[in-house]
């Protein structure tokens, strides 16, 4: 039987029961991956002893790690299994409803009209970029409003192009002097030694993107030259190492193939009057099996920290050709 113990002075303790005992493993994760996720979001304790889960600590983040624990154990007791996909779902759902009880504060995911949000103004005639679902608009302002932005979301439902119009932006009202665009170089299923050229020829696929995005938002005249300038930059995540970047906006583009020290590495290069924003597609890793993604982790460590925006989009955030939404959902009931 589920309980609360106490509470004292704001702290709590409150038990859950897991049955059969054998569940605890499945429910903590290899290695405890998953309870250690939960630690780290709620800032909890939490242990187990004969079948009994007791969680402790201050008194709203013990009943929203509790709320979340029996999610969780619900998802065992069905399926048999826990991944860290569905950590991560429960823990943005639960984010939600704690929002919604007034338990956690909203941090830049409140539900935003995008005929209520102004256009990103990129300063050329007839170029203008407007949000066209809830959560881009949510995405948006939570870029506008934050230092640090993160965003998991499915392919073609603007997590770069938006990010990249918003950094224009900035450029363009001088709120920052530099762009900077980083990209992991994890090679999905391929192995860059054996791709023709030179280093540069060998990075280009891996930074295509961000320079299409670029190239979208500027004159091809003006965006080689402010490439020249080293006013922006579209550079390997790998090369950001040692460096501290004042005054820039600075944006890490498929990051759920970032290791966690490289994450760690990544968003400590954040300067004086600079402005992040890290987003990935958590169902398409390239990373080997068994490396854990920086971004899936960054979202559970990070969760908690009022002052940075996260950002959950959906299918129906997909703004590409229309069949992106049904192919997209197509893949995830297979998967499930």
């Amino acid at each position: 039987m589920d309980r609360e113990l106490s509470e004292r002075n704001t702290v709590t303790e409150m038990t859950l029961e897991v049955s059969p005992a054998s569940d605890i493993l499945t429910l903590f994760g290899p290695r405890d991956q998953h309870l250690r996720a939960l630690r780290v979001y709620y800032d909890v304790a939490i242990t187990q002893r004969d079948g009994r889960v007791r969680i402790s600590g201050e008194h709203n983040n013990v009943r929203l790690a509790t709320r979340a624990m029996k999610a969780l154990r619900g998802i065992v007791q069905r399926e048999g299994i826990l991944t860290a996909d569905d950590v991560e779902r429960v823990l943005a759902e639960q984010r939600m409803a704690g929002e919604a009880d007034g338990l956690m504060g909203s941090k830049g995911a409140t539900h935003v009209e995008p005929a209520a949000l102004p256009p990103i103004d990129l300063h050329q005639a007839g170029r203008r970029v407007k949000p066209r679902t809830a959560g881009q608009a949510a995405y948006v302002e939570a870029i506008r409003k934050q230092d640090l932005t993160f965003c998991a979301g499915p392919a073609g439902s603007g997590k770069t192009y938006l990010a990249v119009a918003c950094a224009v932006e900035a450029f363009k009202e001088q709120r920052v002097r530099k762009i900077v665009l980083v990209r992991p170089a994890v090679e999905a299923g391929e192995n860059l030694g054996f791709l023709p050229g030179d280093l540069r020829a060998k990075l280009n696929p891996y930074l295509r993107p961000l320079l299409d995005a670029i190239n979208e938002m500027v004159d091809y005249d003006q965006a080689r030259e402010l490439m020249e300038r080293e006013i922006v930059e579209v550079v390997p995540l790998a090369y950001m190492r040692g460096r501290t970047l004042n005054d820039a906006f600075i944006i890490l583009d498929e990051a759920q193939n970032t290791t966690v020290p490289q994450m760690k590495m990544f968003l400590t290069r954040m300067g004086e009057r600079s402005r992040m924003v890290v987003s990935g597609d958590t169902s398409q890793v390239d990373l080997p099996r068994g490396v854990q993604s920086g971004l899936r982790d960054a979202m559970l460590r990070l969760g908690n920290i009022a002052e940075i925006g996260m950002i959950r989009l959906q299918k129906t955030d997909i703004v590409r050709h229309a069949l992106v939404q049904q192919i997209v959902r197509a893949y995830e009931e297979q998967d499930s």
